[in-house]
C-alpha cells in the first residue's frame, strides 16, 4: 500500500521540525502516570492481583486504543512472543518489503482476539509539536505522538521508514488484541480486576521488549486507589 501523493507535503523534510509558537513543546520522553476513575482512549489497564492465575491477563499492561460505542479495544504491551516479523510476515501482508523493512522487529501477543495491529511511537528526542506522522492522517492517534495501524496500513508504515520519516525501532507489532462489550470493561474495573491510569508516551517503552513494565507502571501510579 503506497502513501497517497496528497500526504507527501505533510511528511516533507521541511515539516519535520514544526514548533508551536504559543507554548513550549512538551517533552514526550518525560515519564509520568496517574490514576483514572474510568477507562478512556489512550489509558493503561493494569492487571490487579485478582487476575493472578489468568493465563492471558496475569500482570498485563494493556493500552486502550479506542473506547467507542462498539466497545473498547486494546493491546497487551508486555507479552513478547518468540517470533519476529520476518517469521510471521503472513499475519500482516504478503508484500516482500514488509518483511525486509521490519524483519528484525519482535512480534508481541496483543490479546486473544484475532487481528493484527502496530503501534508507532515518537522518535527519540521528539516533542508533541513534532508529530509529523500525525499530520499525514495515515494512522489513528492514541495519544500525542503515538498512533496505531492495522494490517491494511502496514505498507504505509514501511514507506514511512524508507522515506526517513519514522525509524524501524519506532514500531511495535502485535498479533491479536483485547476487546470488550460497551459496559463490560467498566464492570471489570469496578470489580477491581484492573487499575486504570493515564500516562505519557515514554511509559509505553515501545522500543524495548516490555520486561518490567507492569512493575514500573505500578510504581509510577502509586498505591492510591480511586474506585
Amino acid at each position: 500500500m503506497a502513501i497517497p501523493s496528497s500526504y507527501l507535503a505533510a511528511i516533507s523534510p521541511a515539516s519535520c521540525h514544526y514548533q508551536a509558537w504559543w507554548a513550549p513543546a512538551a517533552k514526550i520522553a518525560d515519564k509520568w502516570a496517574h490514576p483514572l476513575v474510568e477507562p478512556e482512549k489512550g489509558c493503561l489497564l493494569i492487571a490487579t492481583g485478582k487476575l493472578d492465575g489468568s493465563h492471558i491477563f496475569e500482570r498485563t499492561v494493556i493500552l486502550l486504543l479506542s473506547a467507542g460505542v462498539l466497545g473498547p479495544v486494546g493491546v497487551i504491551l508486555n507479552r513478547p512472543s518468540l517470533m519476529s516479523i520476518k517469521e510471521a510476515q503472513s499475519l500482516f501482508a504478503e508484500e516482500a518489503d514488509i518483511a525486509g523493512t521490519f524483519s528484525g522487529r519482535p512480534l508481541f501477543f496483543g490479546g486473544p482476539l484475532e487481528e493484527c495491529f502496530f503501534l508507532l511511537g515518537p522518535r527519540e528526542g521528539a516533542s508533541a509539536a513534532d508529530d509529523v506522522v500525525g499530520r499525514t492522517g495515515l494512522f489513528e492517534e492514541v495519544m500525542p505522538g503515538v498512533h496505531y495501524g492495522t494490517r491494511e496500513s502496514v505498507g504505509c508504515a514501511a514507506e514511512l521508514v524508507k522515506r526517513g520519516v519514522a525509524g524501524v525501532r519506532d514500531f511495535r507489532f502485535f498479533d491479536g488484541f483485547c476487546g470488550w462489550e460497551r459496559e463490560q470493561l467498566r464492570d471489570e474495573v469496578r470489580a477491581g480486576l484492573w487499575r486504570v491510569a493515564a500516562c505519557s508516551p515514554a511509559v509505553l517503552g515501545l522500543t524495548g521488549i516490555g520486561g518490567g513494565l507492569w512493575e514500573e507502571v505500578q510504581q509510577l501510579v502509586g498505591k492510591r486507589r480511586v474506585w
